[in-house]
């Protein structure tokens, strides 16, 4: 009995109201164009939910003119995402621009990593890259993204394995950051981040890539909450169903990178951030041990970047202790 009660009382309190919330977070984006001073708003849709969602409420926030929309490809995305953000973008009434990404990576060599240009389908590209993720796991001990938040000096060869992955994708979400920066630059456009919760306290970002933005609009919700502000704010059904991905590699998804799927996380982070024990976690919602360490350990690891750079504090002559 108590179980099920514990089970209710998590859906109640992670269960929004998502016309209150849509119009507070439009309100929100409205007081920060007037506090920026920009004449709009810029994003960077991928076809997932989270910058469908954005979209949503900056055109309700706003109106859909003074909203643009980057497209930004390149040779590992999916033609799928594209088109769901295509679609997207016809039904709120954006302006749009494409920018193809890959010109610029293929001039750092970026492509040259990794052996994945010399092969066929898509399909093919996927399937390896899964079966180097499982083996990458197994060599590891643990997953590979959760091995590479912190640095990989003390992986010994094994280091190699993470820091590829990392040259790979990394450079990827930095230089839709800079494409994102420039276009808002050029048209004096606030940028918004696509960033929820869920990312954000396991690291499930890249540092200087889609971590940065002039607002978060979505930070202080969890995946699950984002998926149902966006069924109340009609995005497409098929964005809704898709399977969550940073759209970077072929193959990986967000929670196969994550270990675990959103609605597993979500429950384990919304309970550690309440300050229940392991054990009532464990009991409640017949998680493992091992699944609410591995939660923990990524929030650990990832507590750098939910924080500005260290600084050194030359009076006291040793490093700023509150990392503000």
């Amino acid at each position: 009995m108590a179980f099920k009660k514990e089970q209710s009382s998590l859906q109640e309190s992670m269960q929004i109201d998502p016309a209150q919330v849509a119009e507070r977070i439009e309100d929100f984006i409205r007081c920060q164009v007037d506090e920026f001073q920009r004449d709009g708003v810029l994003l960077g849709m991928s076809g997932g939910i989270d910058s469908a969602v954005v979209a949503s409420l900056a055109a309700r926030a706003l109106g859909p003119e003074k909203v643009k929309v980057l497209l930004l490809p390149e040779r590992d995305s999916s033609p799928d995402s594209k088109a769901d953000a295509l679609a997207e973008i016809e039904r709120l009434g954006f302006q749009y621009q494409e920018v193809s990404l890959t010109p610029m990576l293929s001039a750092m060599g970026i492509y040259g990593l990794t052996p994945l240009r010399i092969l066929g389908t898509r399909g093919l590209k996927a399937a390896i890259v899964q079966h180097q993720h499982g083996a990458q796991v197994e060599a590891l001990g643990e997953m590979p993204f959760r091995a590479g938040l912190l640095g990989t000096r003390d992986l010994g060869e094994k280091k190699r394995l993470i820091d590829t992955g990392h040259g790979y994708t990394r450079v990827k979400h930095r230089m839709r950051l800079v494409t994102l920066y420039y276009v808002a630059d050029l048209e004096n456009r606030l940028v918004l981040g696509t960033t929820n919760k869920s990312e954000s306290m396991t690291g499930f970002v890249v540092k200087w890539g889609d971590n940065v933005a002039d607002i978060e609009p979505l930070l202080p919700l969890y995946k699950t909450q984002v998926r149902q502000l966006a069924d109340y704010l009609g995005v497409s059904v098929k964005i809704l169903n898709k399977a969550p991905s940073p759209d970077l590699i072929p193959g990986i998804v967000d929670e196969l990178a994550l270990g675990m799927d959103y609605v597993t996380l979500d429950k384990i982070l919304w309970r550690l951030e309440q300050g229940w024990a392991m054990e009532r976690i464990i009991e409640t919602y017949q998680v493992t041990v091992a699944q609410v360490e591995h939660v923990q350990e990524m929030q650990r690891r990832s507590e750098h970047l939910r924080t500005l750079p260290p600084y050194p504090d030359l009076e006291a002559g040793s490093h700023n202790p509150d990392k503000s």
